[in-house]
């Protein structure tokens, strides 16, 4: 029986989307016949009172690391603090995170066979190779992000000697690791182009639990509670944060004040939290909603509740990333409004689906055209997520993505062997 170790930043029971993905990775991974272990951290995203009832942290070493266990996998928490939007505190927390990761990757996990990362921060591939030459262990690195290219975009990083070493460390990260797994299309042909081997790159996109996503219609609870029974919802649910490029939504949403039926619902938590919530009271939108994070065992309301799903990406950014929601809607036969580039990889999925619009992200005028369609025509609207769901069955269904993780996984295994 291999072992796999799992050396990730965040994980149940935190509750964001990419907690989840890797969490329900584990589980998997047990399943199917491996020792996992998973080196994380204490919740700091989303406090869900639920999941941390199934998934209690017990003390290990004191508060500095707990454990608890997920599916089979053993799983080691870090103290982490809650997130922050101060760059510099979030660094510091990262470097906490890979300083302890590193003690219990080689204190407390033994004879460990393969490691798999996701990213970001970039840094996680060099804790995974560190251990990886601890414990003599391939290590996979899968891609959720590009970086440093997305940040580059965001303006987060302008300083050149900055980017210079971003990317030095990058190209280091990608030389030493056994296999570096994208989650799109482009985001492979992107590492083609920086010069990484093909022989080294394999496609493994996000996946969705399809089964575990059963709408409930409106009127729901969500909808009861909102006061929002019988209006046209058009909702996002996910990090408020700048990748999402929200405040071009409420310059969409002064266009629509005609429409009183619509109102678009922002649900989640994030940096960008206090600058919409002050756009909003400021500029008068009567017709957005933002909402507290709610946890996951409420996305079928949200869902049932809503006629067009928002799932947005700032401008520059459509080649470095891939929201991994557009899959739950599309599992969910959801209609979705992209805000993005028309050569991301989500453009490329939602066209090929059929199944919503795609609009430039900087454009508030083509956003506010995109849900007003949508809103005069809600049956038309509706049906264009009708056949969604069958694609995500077909390519982004869970057992079939971890399927050919575990291929890939035993490709690398012989090769150490």
């Amino acid at each position: 029986m291999a072992h796999v170790l799992i050396l990730t930043l965040v994980f149940p029971p935190d509750a964001v989307s990419t907690a989840q993905i890797v969490g329900e990775m584990a589980a998997d991974l047990h399943a199917l016949g491996y020792q996992v272990s998973v080196v994380t951290t204490t919740p700091h995203y989303n406090h869900d009172p639920d999941l941390i009832a199934r998934q209690p942290l017990r003390p290990w070493w004191g508060r500095l690391v707990q454990q608890s266990t997920l599916g089979g996998a053993v799983v080691y928490h870090t103290a982490m603090p809650r997130k922050t939007a101060s760059i510099p505190k979030r660094l510091l927390a990262w470097l906490i995170f890979h300083v302890l990761s590193l003690f219990v990757g080689i204190l407390s996990v033994r004879k460990v066979d393969v490691i798999v990362t996701p990213s970001p921060p970039l840094t996680m591939g060099i804790a995974a190779w560190l251990l990886g030459a601890w414990h003599r262990a391939p290590f996979l690195y899968l891609v959720n992000e590009l970086y440093p290219d997305i940040a580059i975009a965001l303006g987060a990083v302008k300083n050149r000697t900055t980017i210079r070493l971003l990317y030095a460390l990058e190209r280091f990260v990608y030389r030493r690791a056994a296999l570096i797994l994208p989650i799109a299309g482009r985001m492979h042909q992107r590492l083609l182009e920086k010069g990484v081997p093909p022989a080294k790159v394999a496609l493994l996109p996000n996946f969705v639990d399809a089964d575990a996503l059963i709408p409930v219609p409106a009127p729901n609870a969500l909808t009861r509670e909102l006061g929002l029974d019988g209006r046209f919802i058009v909702s996002y649910a996910g990090n408020l944060g700048p990748a999402q490029g929200l405040e071009t939504l409420l310059d969409a949403a002064a266009q629509l004040r005609d429409l009183e039926a619509v109102v678009i619902v922002l649900i989640g938590a994030g940096s960008m939290w206090d600058t919409l919530e002050r756009r909003i009271r400021d500029e008068g939108h009567r017709n957005v909603r933002l909402v507290p994070y709610l946890p996951f065992a409420r996305v079928p309301e949200i869902y049932g509740a809503t006629t067009l799903s928002l799932v947005p990406l700032a401008a520059s950014t459509g080649a470095d990333a891939v929201p991994s929601k557009v899959f739950r809607i599309m599992a969910c036969n959801g209609a979705v409004l992209a805000m993005t580039d028309a050569q991301s990889d989500l453009a490329h999925i939602v066209t090929e689906a059929g199944c919503g619009f795609v609009v430039d992200p900087g454009s508030p005028e083509a956003i506010a055209t995109a849900i007003r369609r949508a809103a005069l025509n809600p049956a038309a609207t509706a049906a264009m997520g009708a056949g969604a769901r069958q694609l995500v069955l077909d390519r982004y269904a869970r057992p079939v993505v971890m399927a050919r993780l575990s291929a890939l996984l035993e490709d690398v295994l012989r090769r150490k062997r």
